[in-house]
């Protein structure tokens, strides 16, 4: 990501435009519509037939997913289960705001308390989490959840990003045994692995922010093995550490 925002540039991990070949991601907003002049994000939600974005909320793309294919050959599964919605909406408002937020503004903070008033709810999310972790298979019990998907896409960058580029430091991913079993359990679910490209991933954070990374340099490590089994228990599922 340079001047210009988000870019399909071509580059190791990118993905070109399969519809229109933009270069820049912009230039498909200004397509959708052509008097936007808001912030340019990401995700986007793209409507093939109308040609337009039907929306670059990921909380709200992530709903439709879970419900608005159904009737149109979606693959079988409720990750917003009627019963459990006010546990993962708690779960989810907690998490947003001190974990997959809270690594930006401790990462982009303008001020040592700006900074410690990310990190320190950060850490203590991070806690809380590894503490729930003891009780249930998931976030919110037995069944998967959006909330398990929302904090899983921050938990699999923390330990090869926000802990050296965003400063989040007070503890390593690989510290909480509960959490790192976890992640490595969501990563090595069918079809998720061949989503995550770690380089790539590194790539786009420390050559995309010279305020925070002003060499450009991409460190090659850490080395960390997320196809490492978790450790198993006698009835299913990973052990969790008491």
């Amino acid at each position: 990501m340079g001047e210009h925002g988000w870019t399909f540039e071509p580059g190791e991990g990118v993905v070109a435009d399969p519809l229109h070949g933009a270069r820049y991601l912009y230039e498909l907003y200004v397509r959708s519509d052509a008097h936007y002049t808001g912030r340019v994000t990401v995700p986007v939600l793209w409507d093939k037939k109308q040609d337009r974005i039907v929306s670059n909320e990921s909380a709200d793309i992530i709903r439709m997913f879970n419900s608005a294919f159904n009737a149109v050959g979606a693959r079988p599964g409720d990750y917003y289960p009627e019963p459990l919605r006010g546990d993962i909406d708690a779960v989810n408002a907690r998490v947003y705001s001190t974990v997959n937020n809270g690594v930006y503004k401790a990462g982009f903070a303008s001020s040592q308390q700006a900074y410690e008033d990310a990190v320190v709810p950060l850490f203590e999310t991070l806690d809380w989490l590894e503490a729930r972790l003891r009780q249930g298979s998931y976030l919110c019990g037995k069944q998967l959840t959006e909330a398990d998907w929302r904090l899983f896409t921050t938990l699999i960058r923390f330990d090869s990003v926000y802990v050296g580029h965003f400063k989040c430091n007070l503890r390593r991913l690989i510290d909480y045994p509960n959490l790192w079993a976890y992640t490595r359990e969501l990563y090595q679910l069918p079809r998720i692995r061949e989503t995550v490209h770690f380089g790539h991933i590194k790539r786009h954070y420390y050559e995309s922010h010279p305020q925070l990374n002003p060499s450009g340099i991409v460190p090659l490590g850490p080395l960390i093995d997320f196809d490492s089994r978790p450790p198993l228990r006698p009835l299913g599922g990973w052990h969790r550490a008491a």
